[in-house]
């Protein structure tokens, strides 16, 4: 008994579009260090600052900080680190182990000279509220002229079976005049 090869069904799929050379722009781009490339390597590096100072956070027993604290490099190089907190607390605690945490960062891998502790901006104390009174206390008011008149002229020529003739005249019966 011989075994053949089985046989071969050819199919016949719609030719690959032409790759336009736009696509192959963006590519560079994305790939560029100044594109969005750059961005997203930049991110990484702080996705992985931030990791690494909650590990170091947690070897001095202060992990509880981690959540309050947003790092990141002096835009000036890559040996200063700053450290962005929401209050003055946090930022006095972290002001006393400075010494400590810059030895903690260097075992993990980071390696800075100086830190930065800043307080994060306030936001701002006014926010837009509604006016009181004046609105809470008028009444829903309907139709103006035009704006009936324009929904009663709808209504004649809308067909008197029609579903739509019937929403508009429930919503010109539900208005006041």
């Amino acid at each position: 008994m011989s075994l053949s090869p089985a046989p071969y069904f050819y199919m016949n799929f719609a030719p690959k579009p032409v790759r336009t050379k736009a696509a192959h722009e963006w590519l560079e781009y994305l790939r560029d260090s100044e594109g969005l490339g750059g961005i997203l390597a930049k991110t990484e590096d702080l996705a992985k600052l931030k990791i690494t100072l909650k590990a170091a956070l947690l070897e001095m027993d202060l992990d509880n900080l981690a959540p309050k604290i947003e790092p990141g490099w002096r835009s000036g190089g890559q040996d200063e680190l700053f450290l962005l907190v929401n209050g003055a607390s946090v930022a006095t605690r972290l002001q006393q182990i400075l010494p400590s945490l810059i030895n903690e960062l260097a075992k993990k891998g980071v390696v800075c000279t100086g830190i930065k502790v800043r307080l994060k901006p306030a936001p701002p104390t006014w926010e837009i509220k509604p006016r009181e009174g004046h609105q809470a206390s008028q009444k829903p008011r309907g139709f103006n002229s035009v704006a009936r008149a324009s929904w009663e002229s709808l209504l004649d020529k809308l067909a008197p079976d029609s579903d739509l003739r019937k929403a508009v005249e429930r919503l010109l019966h539900s208005k006041p005049k």
